[in-house]
């Protein structure tokens, strides 16, 4: 039996923040990742090849609708596995990088599927040789998620996909009806449509990602429709017919949507089966995600979780800062600064959306005083020139104190944009108001000068 002070289970951002951290504080650390390569779900069925995909059927989409080049528009033919190609080459960048991060911080990789044997340690499953027991004082499990699979689906049948198989397409389908209308389906059509497939979005709710703002939601509706398409609301699946004209999808309500394929994109389920997790007393909720307390420690005190496994926010950036929070806990019993309460959100659909903070139906519910900053990206120089007219910046502010309450960004480059406001919204007392904004020289013309745009409308909205 092997004998290392902390095992970290699953080679994702979290799993990779926790390694890193404990690692450059003296621990002997082992990681055990199932996959043959590291870089976990994110690298290479989630983050990673969804937002290469965006990248690169958003230049098609430029390439498109730019005057220069209207006249060749006959010539750009990309096909999906085409597409799939490119995202392929930058999981291959990035599964070297990491796994030079490893090596040089003496971090021992072993590949193989993980099983607690007692509360101390793991058995090895791996693909050559016999198994490996490893003994540890601490564990961090960081096994992320996966596209939760309905009971009443076929995923066998090749008409039907979810975010990982989605990857593995061989052609370029005419149509393609998108089941659950969360980040995961709203990105995924947004690519599609740009590919000029005609694409159904399928809601269970009674509108687009109800946790944003209102006024960045309906912009997502309004855009995604005018980029073809069909948003239905309110729905739910009844049955899933597959033959050799396509895949009929039937709704409760009595609709009935006929594609090519479906894509199952409605929730997620925590990587946790096999891994004896019950049986040493880790909880687990019905989703399969572990409970962890503030400390991202589980029901049994030495094993740590964090990262998808454990649930929202999901996010690769949030999962790292929770590696890294939960590493220095192990490491040293404590941790001397503290998570954000406030995560920015990065929603890759074409145009972007990023926002962090409150939202003014949160603000409008708490009675809070609040005023509205605005900039239309139309009237930007910078978004003229690069040709990305549509989206806003919007800021909240309180009345009386200034104080910036929420960034919210719909447009190009919304995801870089709403890193400014987040920082002046962490800043103490007095630093943080929507005077830095109106009052600081951005360069010009740049898609930062937004702030400045947004920060003098509102003021002029409280004089």
């Amino acid at each position: 039996m092997q004998e290392y002070d902390v095992v970290v289970i699953g080679s994702g951002p979290a799993g990779e923040g926790a390694c890193m951290t404990m690692a450059k504080q003296g621990r002997r650390v082992a990681l055990v990742e199932m996959q043959d390569q590291v870089g976990g779900n994110c690298t290479h069925k989630g983050t990673i090849p969804s937002k290469a995909l965006r990248h690169s059927i958003q230049l098609l989409a430029d390439y498109r609708h730019h005057p220069l080049f209207e006249h060749t528009v006959s010539l750009m033919d990309v096909s999906w596995p085409q597409l799939i190609k490119t995202a392929d080459e930058v999981i291959g960048r990035q599964v070297r990088m990491r796994h030079r991060f490893y090596t040089r911080n003496r971090i021992d990789v072993i590949h193989g599927r993980a099983r607690f044997l007692d509360r101390g340690s793991v058995e090895v499953t791996r693909p050559v040789g016999s198994a490996l027991r490893i003994h540890a004082r601490d564990f961090v499990i960081a096994t992320g998620s996966r596209p939760y699979r309905p009971p009443q689906l076929d995923f066998s049948d090749p008409r039907i996909l979810d975010s990982d198989t989605v990857l593995e397409l061989g052609y370029t389908p005419r149509r393609v009806t998108i089941y659950g209308a969360g980040v995961i389906g709203c990105e995924y059509a947004s690519i599609f449509a740009n590919l000029d497939v005609k694409v159904n979005l399928v809601n269970t709710r009674d509108r687009l990602l109800s946790f944003l703002d209102d006024e960045i939601t309906d912009a997502l509706s309004y855009h995604l429709r005018e980029q073809g398409v069909v948003i239905v609301h309110n729905e739910n699946i009844e049955s899933v017919e597959s033959g050799d004209d396509g895949i009929v999808l039937r709704c409760k309500s009595g609709k009935e949507v006929l594609s090519d394929v479906l894509f199952w994109a409605n929730g997620r389920s925590g990587n946790t089966e096999g891994m004896g997790l019950e049986e040493i007393g880790v909880d687990i909720n019905q989703r399969g995600q572990i409970e962890v307390d503030e400390r991202f420690r589980t029901s049994v005190e030495n094993i740590f979780a964090v990262g998808d496994v454990i649930g929202p926010p999901a996010l690769a950036s949030a999962s790292y800062d929770q590696g890294r929070f939960a590493g220095h806990h192990v490491a040293d019993g404590s941790c001397d600064w503290e998570l954000l309460s406030d995560i920015p959100t990065g929603i890759y659909t074409s145009p972007e959306i990023s926002s962090v903070g409150l939202t003014e139906r949160e603000l409008t519910e708490q009675k809070v005083p609040y005023e509205v900053g605005r900039a239309d990206f139309k009237n930007l120089a910078r978004a003229q020139i690069a040709g990305h007219r549509v989206g806003m910046l919007k800021i909240l502010f309180h009345r009386e104190t200034l104080a910036l309450l929420g960034v919210h960004c719909f447009g190009e480059q919304a995801s870089e944009i709403v890193h400014i406001g987040q920082a002046i919204m962490s800043q103490p007392g007095e630093l943080n108001t929507i005077d830095y904004f109106a009052n600081t020289t951005f360069n010009y013309p740049t898609m930062a000068e937004a702030y400045r745009v947004a920060a003098l409308y509102g003021r002029n909205r409280i004089r």
